[in-house]
């Protein structure tokens, strides 16, 4: 297989994939308006594009678009060398388009449906590589049979007719250059479409083609009416000596008329009849005329013109994207200010649900501290100060179980029993108070009134930005809200778990362990040495040695007062240890919340608050990053397409 052949199947395979790419966007748009605008205009460019991607083979559409009396169906003979299709100076004679074709070409090739159009069989070297079709006239203005519906029948039949165009020859007159109805149809016309000028009756008619040229550089906004440049490029990437598509060029005029065309649009000047003549006698094309005929015949066939209608399909479609983007750019900061309003929203929501959050376990501190000091006494080890929290903790079912010793009769049973049952109740709901804080800290925040203000204050945003109101509505925010605040209760409960392992590592230190040890030693210590100096010194060793009388043995006296002050001593000791776990609890806490409000209001958590609004806002700036994508990649096609 020949190179050609291998890289025009990659650049095929290329387009389809442009084509799927494009068709993928069009599914993919989120339900923003303008995403839904530049969907459907996304819809009618595939439809166009597809039977654009069945004709990539076959012969060019050239057609021919002019007011009446320009002489359309004039040139049209006159480029064939024959009385082809009828013909009238003045009144209208064309109403339904014309197909002049090779008699093997049918126009469904060419994704023409036939009924829409006259077809006529022609034998001519133009029309080798290419049709011909003589279009109706956009500004018939007399009645016909059906009185003012023939222009509206003319009009409808051209604009069937010429979204199947490659080619536009566009003729008018000293009088009819300036025909608002053709200008009209011709900026409709000319996307995706390259544009050939065309003055005819040059034998009568001044040369208007410098005012022509003017009107068309101020009416087009684009280089989009500028195509032919491209268009006299050989096959070999090599221009034509005499194409004058780009830049000023004079010309000595003759019979068929001359002069000079200026700036980037070619407008040929031309008389038909004389041209016609000169077919008739046997004579080769001369001056802008045949110049006109070898644009036609040598640079619109074979490769050039199925490259010409590749450029026309990827400035087709650059031309759409270009006005999605514009359209999408003009949407674009108001959706931005949406995403600003939603930051500082749930910036504002979350701060409300943290402080809430704080205040509720915070109340709820003693289950918290009372797991913590569990915790703590699990990892001190075995020694006095541990044995002491260990006998603190469980002091409730010490005193229980001597109750219990205590109890002498069914009665005193039966209330042991009750008050052990309302201990563990309450021991029970102060644990899932304390374990549902987040819960109720989430529900007060969903039903109060940050939650009220700020759909109020979305619903305003998204409005503007073009985006449904129903994502910013208060049962859907309070939804998503819900959604966070649930995922925002598990982190919760994590974080909680992680801080309390956090904080009994932090207070069970050897520093702190060594501390709290020693205080209580010290006054175990002094205790015994009263004790042991009372007996073995002060009542017995002392008489013996030092001839000193014996004191008393300490009475039971002494020992209440012993226990009390070192009872004293250990709850001082507990309080000092529970105060020093309390404050740091407390911060950690506030530590926490702090944490909470900065995460959930910057994080991209995978439930943030405001999710369905958000990630819609983030779906509409990944569909215009969308459209800019394929945007470059229609440049780069159309770079490849347009090389030698």
């Amino acid at each position: 297989m020949p190179a050609s052949d291998v890289q025009n199947l990659a650049l095929l395979a290329e387009l389809d994939r442009l084509i799927d790419r494009l068709r993928q966007l069009t599914a993919d748009a989120p339900d923003w308006q303008a995403a839904d605008r530049c969907r459907r205009l996304l819809k009618r460019l595939l439809e166009r594009a597809e039977g654009i991607r069945l004709r990539f083979e076959a012969p060019l559409v050239v057609a021919n678009l002019g007011g009446t009396g320009t002489g359309k169906s004039t040139l049209v003979n006159a480029l064939l060398g024959g009385e082809v299709v009828a013909t009238g100076r003045q009144r209208p004679t064309t109403t339904r388009p014309t197909l002049i074709c090779r008699a093997d070409l049918s126009p469904r090739e060419l994704g023409i449906p036939p009924a829409e159009v006259d077809i006529v069989h022609h034998e001519s070297a133009l029309l080798r590589d290419l049709v011909l079709i003589d279009c109706p006239d956009p500004d018939t203005s007399e009645p016909g049979p059906e009185g003012e519906a023939n222009r509206a029948s003319n009009l409808a039949a051209l604009r069937t007719i010429l979204p199947h165009c490659d080619v536009l020859l566009v003729t008018a007159t000293q009088q009819k250059y300036r025909s608002a109805r053709v200008e009209d149809e011709l900026a409709q016309a000319t996307r995706g479409c390259r544009v050939i000028f065309v003055q005819t009756h040059a034998d009568v008619d001044d040369d208007i083609r410098e005012d022509w040229q003017a009107i068309i550089d101020a009416s087009r906004p684009d280089e989009a009416l500028g195509r032919e440049r491209d268009a006299g490029e050989a096959a070999t990437g090599r221009r034509a000596a005499d194409d004058q598509v780009a830049g000023p060029d004079t010309r000595p005029g003759d019979a068929h008329g001359g002069g000079k065309t200026s700036g980037p649009v070619r407008i040929f000047r031309v008389d038909s009849l004389s041209a016609l003549r000169d077919a008739r006698e046997g004579m080769r094309p001369r001056g802008e005329f045949g110049r006109l005929v070898d644009l036609l015949e040598r640079e619109l066939h074979g490769v050039a013109g199925a490259r010409i209608r590749r450029e026309n399909f990827l400035d087709l479609l650059g031309e759409t994207l270009d006005a999605c983007r514009a359209e999408l750019d003009a949407a674009m900061p108001a959706v931005e200010e949406l995403r600003e309003a939603l930051r500082e929203q749930r910036r504002k929501l979350t701060a409300a649900l943290a402080d809430r959050m704080q205040r509720e376990l915070i109340d709820g501190r003693r289950a918290w501290e009372q797991r913590l000091l569990g915790r703590a006494a699990a990892r001190w080890g075995f020694s006095p100060f541990a044995l002491l929290l260990r006998l603190y903790q469980s002091l409730g079912a010490l005193l229980g179980g001597a109750l219990l010793m205590r109890a002498r009769s069914p009665a005193q049973l039966a209330l042991f029993g009750a008050m052990e049952g309302a201990r563990a109740v309450g021991r029970g709901r102060a644990q899932r108070r304390a374990e549902g804080a987040a819960e109720r800290a989430v529900a007060g925040t969903i039903a109060g009134e940050p939650l009220r203000a700020a759909a109020i204050v979305l619903e305003g945003y998204a409005d503007e930005a073009g985006l449904p109101r129903a994502l910013a509505a208060a049962d859907r925010l309070a939804s998503d809200a819900r959604e966070a605040g649930a995922a925002m209760v598990g982190r919760v409960g994590a974080e909680l778990d992680a801080l309390i392992d956090r904080l009994a590592r932090r207070h069970t230190g050897w520093f702190t362990r060594l501390r709290y040890e020693l205080l209580l030693l010290a006054m175990l210590g002094v205790l015994f040495y009263r004790l042991a100096k009372n007996f073995f010194w002060d009542s017995w060793l002392a008489a013996e040695f030092t001839q000193v009388a014996a004191a008393e043995i300490y009475g039971v006296e002494f020992y209440l007062v012993a226990l009390f002050w070192l009872a004293l001593w250990c709850v001082l000791l507990l309080w000092m240890f529970t105060l020093r776990l309390r404050r740091g609890m407390r911060r950690e806490v506030g530590g926490l919340a702090a944490g909470w409000t900065e995460a959930e209001a910057d994080d991209e958590r995978a439930e943030p608050m405001f999710g369905a609004l958000d990630q819609t806002c983030a779906a509409a700036a990944h569909f215009r990053a969308d459209v800019e994508r394929l945007r470059g990649e229609v440049d780069r096609l159309r770079a490849h397409v347009r090389g030698p």
